[in-house]
């Protein structure tokens, strides 16, 4: 789903202004990462899935990326981070989401997201709305908004909003691979073939480093 279109189905599920953007470009299977983006360990190929709560392809994308790490060998890290695009809503959430990491409930949670967003209309962009739902949840509440509200969290948030503008993300679910490379279902055709594209660039990266 592109920023538009990703943005206006937001505005639809939870009463907010959608703010237009371009779409991806398409065509290729993936693209070149211009300029190359520093990664946070030389020694691992990262790989970056750039999601939404509000999107229902990512919401799709989900149950497949999470199998699909679950077999990454020991040499690639994966990590998610939520799209900002500088509104508010989606800052929101993106907060939830590194609350929930630092609490050490997303494994519990993440999966719940989507549809209490999508579906229940949850209103999770409000702190006393996530309050509510996280206890809803069985999740101490307290903890996690300690966490919510915590520097820590903050500046996550901050610097996902940095690294979605240094990869110029147009559209999600995209993948990004080792600060180098990126692909999406819009590029290679479906999410299993992002997926399939993924583990083709991992290894082009894998020799590559071994090149030296």
């Amino acid at each position: 789903m592109n920023r538009r279109d990703m943005l206006f189905h937001l505005a639809a599920a939870a009463g907010v202004s959608a703010i237009g953007a371009p779409a991806f470009a398409q065509g290729a299977a993936f693209r070149p990462v211009s300029p190359a983006q520093p990664t946070g360990d030389a020694a691992k190929i990262e790989v970056i899935e750039f999601f939404h709560y509000g999107c229902p392809h990512c919401r799709d994308f989900d149950p497949l990326v999470e199998h699909w790490r679950e077999s990454l060998p020991e040499d690639v890290v994966f990590l998610n981070v939520p799209a900002i695009w500088g509104n508010a809503q989606l800052k929101a959430l993106a907060q939830f989401y590194y609350a929930a990491e630092a609490s050490g409930d997303l494994k519990a949670l993440h999966s719940k997201v989507f549809p209490a967003v999508q579906d229940d209309k949850a209103p999770l962009t409000t702190e006393s709305g996530v309050s509510e739902w996280v206890a809803s949840m069985g999740v101490d509440a307290k903890r996690f908004m300690d966490a919510y509200k915590s520097f820590g969290v903050q500046g996550k948030v901050q610097r996902a909003d940095q690294i979605m503008r240094a990869y110029r993300v147009d559209g999600v679910p995209t993948l990004a691979i080792d600060g180098k490379y990126m692909t999406s279902a819009s590029m290679a055709g479906s999410h299993e073939a992002a997926l399939a594209v993924t583990d083709e660039l991992i290894a082009k990266v894998r020799q590559s480093k071994a090149k030296g």
